[in-house]
Parts: structure tokens; sequence; C-alpha cells
């Protein structure tokens, strides 16, 4: 639903701001790098804190700066291929990627809750 909501507002913004670059030309890999990145990490951390509740937060931890490491290899592979980075590219990848790890950690954070209560 989340990655629904978020591909719904992408193909809103170009019409209400016609005529400006609001996203690079490689937009839907980097959406679809970081969904998918944040999915896997996102479904490693479900299945440890289902096995072990108590390293839940351990688990959270490492899963966001594993993505982090797998980002920051993707920025420089992109900046590599591209000769250069803009704004643009910068203001749509760190926007995505804090939508999606803001996404991951309440998910995350909402079970950890549910498993307190029991």
């Amino acid at each position: 639903m989340f990655v629904g909501l978020l591909i719904g507002i992408i193909a809103v913004l170009p019409v209400l701001f016609p005529g400006k670059q609001l996203f690079i030309d490689n937009f839907w890999v980097m959406f679809g790098f970081l969904a998918g990145i944040t999915y896997v990490a996102y479904m490693l951390v479900d299945i440890g804190i289902k096995r072990d509740p108590e390293v839940g937060i351990m688990a959270i931890m490492g899963s966001i700066a594993v993505k982090m490491i797998f980002c920051m290899a993707f920025v420089l592979i992109y900046s590599i291929k591209t000769k250069g980075i803009g704004t643009v590219f910068l203001l749509n990848f760190f926007s995505l990627y804090l939508l999606f790890s803001v996404f991951e950690v309440y998910c995350l954070l909402r079970n950890l809750r549910h498993q307190n209560l029991k």
C-alpha cells in the first residue's frame, strides 16, 4: 500500500509542476532498488524478530546499516556511470531513502509493540 501511494504521488507531481525536471532519467530504477532493498531488509528483520524478540532493536539497527551500505554502493555506481551527481539526483535519492526508512522502522516498531503486549 505504501509503495502504491508513493507511485501515485510521483505520477501526480509532474502534472502539478509542468516544465520542471523533478526526477532523474533513471528514477524508476532507483525507486525499484530502494523498494527492493527495503522489502528484503524488512522481511529479514521480521523473521529475526519472530525467532527471538529479545534482539529486535539490534536486528532493526543492523538492517538499517546494511541497507545504508547497499545504498552508498548504489550512489557510487550511479555517480561513476553518469559523470557527476546533480541536485535532482540527490533530492530524489535522499527523499526516497528517508521515506522508505521511516516506513520500515514504523512497521517494525509496530510489530515489536504487538510482541511486547503478549
